[in-house]
């Protein structure tokens, strides 16, 4: 069997798309994105999105798994927070692959 050229091998490779964070609009690099379950798995949420790891750490800082199922089961519903508002508007003036360590608010029980 012929090998293909390293000609051929290029003419059909594409890159993969770039996945972009649904929460704050910035390309999420492969190092840096986490799988977050809208309603948490254990409550019988199945539907993954797609985030960057600081933004999915922050939403885990800031609420319960009670409150992601009953008030914030979609990314829409997240926007409208004002904490996360405020944390979207921060970490998207950052470079895509800033990372900071996430503390757990004092609000969340």
């Amino acid at each position: 069997m012929a090998r293909k050229s390293k000609q051929d091998i290029i003419s059909w490779h594409k890159d993969p798309s770039p996945i972009i964070c649904p929460l704050c609009g910035r390309l999420i690099p492969e190092d840096q994105a986490d799988e977050h379950h809208l309603v948490p798995k254990s409550r019988g949420g199945r539907e993954t999105q797609t985030l960057h790891r600081i933004c999915h750490r922050q939403i885990h800082a800031l609420f319960s798994e009670a409150e992601l199922e009953t008030v914030y089961p979609t990314v829409e519903a997240l926007l409208e927070e004002p904490a996360i508002h405020k944390f979207v508007a921060w970490v998207s003036k950052k470079p895509p692959g800033f990372y900071d360590g996430t503390k757990r608010s004092g609000r969340r029980r």
